[in-house]
């Protein structure tokens, strides 16, 4: 799933529009119970109530969310299969402690996980830059964002231009053309793509840049009971987390 997805996504979703805050207190906070808490059944609870709002509120839809997690979750998968798995004399086994440790890992890490791609999947990137700038980060700091996240469609613009060219020229016809066509595709794409963004450079220096990119962002307000009910939500979930 690109970047290009992503940011579109978020921008066609039913809480665009909702205040940063409220999201970020949704995420961030409930990102923080999923890793400060046992997995069990603490970031399990976490992770189904965020899951529960990215679903029925933000109402995301299942098949974008669920191409969204596909690698972060394939990721995790390898990386239990991993531990739950041992080699010894008699070749490979089944590793009891390391399957326990393995379904704990993957709780705590697919909560996480879900709490950072609400995030992505409702918020803009020019929603997140302007909160960063309310936040008084360090301005060169926020602009290396913006550049570091325009350069990544960039990379994937020419990724796709070339795999075309390639496609319309047969280099996919079979598995050897196609091997030796992402070979080619891999060594000529970082110098092309540093080329175009030596061009951005350039255009912005040409029209004046000043070393700050301003993007339009609505900043609406924070709601106090939003806010508290969110607040309520994760307090009432840290006690059911304790209670079970």
């Amino acid at each position: 799933m690109s970047m290009t997805t992503f940011d579109r996504a978020a921008s066609v979703n039913r809480w665009r529009h909702r205040p940063l805050a409220e999201k970020a207190l949704i995420g961030l906070g409930f990102l923080a119970l999923s890793v400060s808490l046992p997995p069990w059944p603490g970031a399990a609870l976490s992770g189904a109530v965020m899951l529960a709002i990215t679903f029925l509120g933000a109402r995301v839809p299942l098949r974008l969310w669920l191409a969204a997690a596909a690698l972060p979750l394939g990721f995790l998968g390898c990386g239990a299969l991993a531990l739950a798995v041992q080699l010894g004399p008699d070749g490979m086994a089944l590793n009891r402690a390391g399957l326990h440790q393995a379904a704990l890992l993957c709780l705590r890490a697919a909560a996480a996980t879900s709490c950072l791609l609400f995030l992505a999947l409702t918020t803009p990137a020019a929603a997140l830059i302007g909160g960063l700038r309310r936040l008084h980060l360090p301005a060169e700091i926020v602009e290396i964002t913006l550049l570091t996240y325009r350069f990544t469609f960039l990379l994937a613009e020419e990724a796709r231009a070339m795999a075309h060219a390639q496609r319309a020229r047969l280099g996919h016809a079979s598995r050897a053309r196609w091997l030796r066509s992402t070979a080619l595709l891999i060594a000529a794409l970082l110098p092309r793509a540093m080329a175009r963004a030596r061009r951005l450079e350039q255009g912005l220096a040409a029209r004046g840049w000043q070393g700050e990119m301003r993007v339009l962002a609505p900043t609406p307000r924070a709601s106090r009971g939003v806010l508290a009910a969110v607040l309520a939500l994760q307090g009432a979930t840290v006690l059911v987390a304790g209670w079970i």
